[in-house]
């Protein structure tokens, strides 16, 4: 039962044209240069509460509006509550806790005087290496799409306009600003756009573009996306803004982009300084409304889709909806049920989960993310929590009095400052640029002894930046990726150049401590963990990565040396249980030495109550693969083909179709690491007298779940549709079709009622550009993943009322 108190707005406005003659009226009444203030976003220098803002028209009586980042919590204010990467929320199965998910987001975003929040994120898992896959939430449409639809009621049910982005085909983040997707449009249809739909009919406030281009055209100015689609066949009556920077041009405004959202500026702008316009909806779209190049029925349209919707929200009554206080304990208790419901039991030899904390006599704790909590992602969704207990000191909590408990890092992150020769110049640290100043603060050579693999390190306060060694791929260092940035890299023995550029706020001056981790230092770190765990009766072992904006993953390996920390602790202590704070799929090359694996990915600000519970038996693992993990990174959906990933001269292919995810391991007969859909439990399910009924509508898959063991626990009972008979297309071997969670105690039975809607049943047809009923006797197949297969039925697709 959650404790958190919601504001009594009830759910948000079901007519999405309310407001709208209200709007049209307004925006007749406006000066032109008003009309140009709504579409662009505006920045302010001095109030940290409005950094993104619209003005409004105060004459009028139409309010300011202001806009914040926030898929896993409100980060224009620090600190805010830090619930689980959205990536665990979707590995929930769980649309009722989507909804208080986003009911936490709503609220804060309101107590903390925002209107409109950048969120959710809906992009497909297309590639395993993404850096924002921590941040989206499934390879599967289906899922994506209740998941998303569940979020938004919840956030806009407490008033707060939600933003569903990245529209559309923006599943990389090498090259995202360059990069020109080919897409087919029956792929695009079926695997991308689902998401998008659901946030539609969810009433989603707005829809942010991406950077990519579409099929040559820039999806910030792509016709087809923009109205075509967007408008026409889904029915969006909100507005579009862009991603920071992301619109091309001035007549974005006549394919269907509203709104540009980035300030084009090469320095940081002071307190109060002045803050340019929008680069394409700014001056250079009044000099084009004024000389007839863009109509000014294109601006008035943008504009009034931008007020109809603040009206749909209240904010142009006379009295605006009351802003609530925040509920700090109530945000923090739902963010640990998402951590608990969406953490995935990947492996559990013996049944050494949960662990006995009466029997637990010596228990080593391993890894750097047991002592320093890691809470979220990193880039514009990073939050800094209210508060984050470290999981060692939950874990701590649990044991009996007289319990042995040991720690060691096992991966040094921070390591030690560089010594003065080994930087040419020399570099001593701390403040390197006053408020508002950017530039290059560092340019020299590093000088490294023997080849191997380094950490190198940096803290920032009051800036970001990024490092770049022999002119490689930079290193984004700032207060958005963490307090502490830590990267792997090979070195050869030799100098190395080194440029460090960076950029300070506007209100204090920024400052960089440069560090790194020499490979002796790496070893050392090894060894002592190694020692603590042959010390001890059980070994946990804490495993990061660092999934973030900007960039992908260069592996789908650990970072740094910590499989090989992992291999190291499994040889001296057979009974090692593995906790993975990851954004994503990651290789296991160590699986097979672990007695067990919990996937808690990024947890939130309750991570470590939350892992201590599971790990103790507390609470019940209730996750299941939102994604599939790869047996290597040899066998994904991209891997070796360079067209389909990072691109070929600029251009990504998505040749592989609509056999992306689970449905490409099917097709290509390979076998996953983890299949989609896959999750243990500490109790067991059985599934039994099942039944198929078409309906008018869909189909209805009626199933008796057992619990047949000796604990309360949830399983995701999922339904897969099997391919058309009748189809002279490529189709998915299977594809889910619908599931539900279900929560049983020991020995209880129910029988559950899944209904298939009629879309599962349907195809894209391009010719025809339209959803066409793919006919015959199809499978229909029920299971605990998409590897788990437990019971098989048909339905007959094109005959209404026809029992399988």
């Amino acid at each position: 039962m959650t404790v958190l108190a919601l504001v009594n707005l009830g759910a948000a406005p079901a007519a999405p044209n309310r407001g709208e003659s209200r709007a049209d009226r307004l925006v007749a009444q406006m000066t032109l240069d008003e009309k140009l203030s709504f579409v662009h976003w505006d920045y302010d220098t001095k109030d940290a509460t409005a950094k993104i803002f619209l003005p409004g028209v105060p004459r009028l009586g139409i309010p300011k509006v202001r806009a914040t980042d926030g898929p896993a919590g409100v980060t224009i204010h620090r600190p805010s509550v830090a619930l689980p990467a959205p990536v665990g929320l979707a590995s929930s199965f769980d649309a009722s806790l989507a909804e208080k998910y986003g009911q936490v987001l709503g609220r804060e975003g309101r107590a903390f005087g925002q209107d409109v929040l950048f969120a959710p994120m809906v992009n497909n898992i297309r590639v395993p290496q993404a850096g924002r896959n921590f941040e989206t939430f499934s390879e599967d449409p289906l899922l994506t799409g209740r998941t998303a639809a569940a979020q938004i009621k919840g956030i806009q049910g407490q008033g707060l306009m939600a933003t569903v982005k990245h529209y559309a085909a923006n599943t990389q983040e090498n090259n995202r600003m360059g990069v020109d997707v080919k897409v087919d449009e029956r792929t695009l249809q079926e695997i991308e756009l689902p998401g998008f739909e659901a946030a539609v009919k969810a009433g989603s406030a707005s829809v942010m573009c991406a950077y990519p281009k579409v099929n040559g055209e820039p999806a910030c100015g792509n016709g087809n996306l923009l109205t075509d689609i967007l408008r026409e066949q889904l029915g969006f009556q909100g507005w579009v803004t862009s991603d920071w920077m992301a619109t091309q041009s001035t007549d974005a405004l006549t394919k269907g982009l509203d709104q540009e959202l980035g300030i084009d500026v090469a320095v940081a702008i002071p307190p109060g300084g002045q803050v340019p316009g929008g680069k394409y909806f700014g001056d250079t779209l009044k000099k084009a409304v004024t000389d007839g190049a863009v109509p000014v029925a294109a601006l008035d349209r943008a504009v009034s889709r931008i007020v109809g919707q603040m009206g749909r929200f209240g904010l142009l009554d006379e009295k605006q909806p009351p802003r609530p206080a925040r509920d700090v304990a109530g945000g923090t208790k739902v963010a640990e049920e998402v951590a608990e419901s969406g953490a995935v039991l990947l492996r559990n030899q013996d049944r050494t989960l949960p662990l006995d904390a009466a029997a637990t006599d010596r228990l080593a704790v391993i890894g750097p993310t047991a002592k320093t909590p890691k809470v979220t992602g990193l880039g514009s969704s990073y939050v800094i929590p209210d508060a984050a207990t470290a999981p060692l000191d939950a874990i701590a909590k649990k044991l009996r009095p007289g319990a042995q408990l040991s720690y060691a890092e096992g991966e040094d992150l921070a390591g030690e400052t560089i010594p003065a020769a080994a930087l040419k110049p020399a570099f001593t640290g701390g403040k390197v640029l006053d408020p508002a100043e950017s530039g290059v603060v560092y340019d020299g050579t590093l000088t490294v002894d023997k080849a191997g693999l380094y950490r190198i390190a940096a803290r920032v306060t009051g800036g970001n930046g990024a490092i770049q060694i022999d002119g490689g791929e930079p290193i984004s260092i700032g207060e958005v990726f963490g307090k502490l940035t830590s990267v792997p890299l090979n070195l050869t023995a030799g100098t190395h150049t080194v440029k460090i550029s960076a950029g300070a706020v506007v209100d204090q001056p920024m400052t960089l401590d440069l560090r790194w981790v020499t490979p002796a230092k790496a070893q050392e770190a090894i060894d002592s963990a190694v020692a603590a765990a042959r010390k001890a009766s059980t070994a946990v072992v804490f495993a990061y990565d660092d999934g973030a904006e900007g960039s992908d993953r260069t592996s789908l390996s650990l970072p740094g040396r910590q499989d090989e920390l992992i291999r190291a602790v499994t040889a001296v202590n057979p009974r090692t249980v593995v906790v993975l704070n990851t954004g994503s799929s990651i290789t296991m090359p160590w699986l097979e030495g672990t007695r067990a694996v919990l996937d808690m990915w990024y947890p939130g600000q309750a991570g470590a109550e939350a892992t201590a519970d599971l790990l103790f038996g507390d609470a019940e693992p209730g996750g299941r693969l939102s994604q599939t993990f790869p047996a290597s990174e040899q066998a994904t959906p991209v891997a070796g083909d360079p067209e389909r990933y990072p691109g070929v001269n600029g251009v990504v292919r998505q040749s592989e179709g609509i056999h992306t995810g689970y449905r490409w391991y099917d097709h290509k007969d390979v076998k996953p690491l983890f299949p989609f859909g896959y999750g243990l439990s500490y109790t067991s399910f059985g599934y039994e007298n099942h039944a198929v009924k078409r309906t008018a509508d869909g189909f209805d898959v009626d199933v008796t779940v057992r619990n047949t063991g000796a604990r309360a626990g949830s399983d995701v009972v999922q339904v897969y549709l099997g391919p058309s008979p009748q189809l002279r297309l490529d189709q998915a071997e299977k594809a889910l079709a619908g599931y539900q969670k279900v929560r049983l105690a020991p020995g209880e039975s129910r029988r559950v009622r899944i209904h298939v809607a009629e879309r599962a049943l349907q195809y894209w047809d391009t010719t025809a550009d339209a959803w066409k009923l793919a006919g015959g006797r199809r499978s229909v197949l029920v299971g605990a993943s998409s590897g788990d297969i437990r019971l098989t039925a048909a339905v007959a697709a094109d005959r209404p009322g026809r029992t399988g």
